[in-house]
């Protein structure tokens, strides 16, 4: 009787598992956008700190060499 019940909630639970598959790689895709937004943001701000308020950068723990890398990976039209 046991053996029965294994396989008839088998097919069922393939069926589960497939539909949480294309809900983990969207939750990952999310996950990558929100991550590549959060490093636009901060590079974004990064510039403007730079800019407005250099002296800030060592308040930041950061060097200039530092800042400017970051500030080197923002699209062109945004440096």
């Amino acid at each position: 009787m046991n053996d029965s019940c294994t396989l008839i909630s088998t097919p069922h639970e393939a069926t589960r598992l497939a539909r949480q598959a294309p809900r983990r790689r969207l939750a990952a895709l999310l996950g990558i956008i929100a991550t590549w937004r959060e490093q636009r943001y901060f590079r974004w701000d990064l510039k403007r700190i730079s800019e407005t308020n250099p002296h800030l950068i060592d308040d930041i723990g950061l060097t200039r060499q530092q800042v400017e890398d970051e500030i080197a990976k923002l699209p062109f039209w945004q440096r």
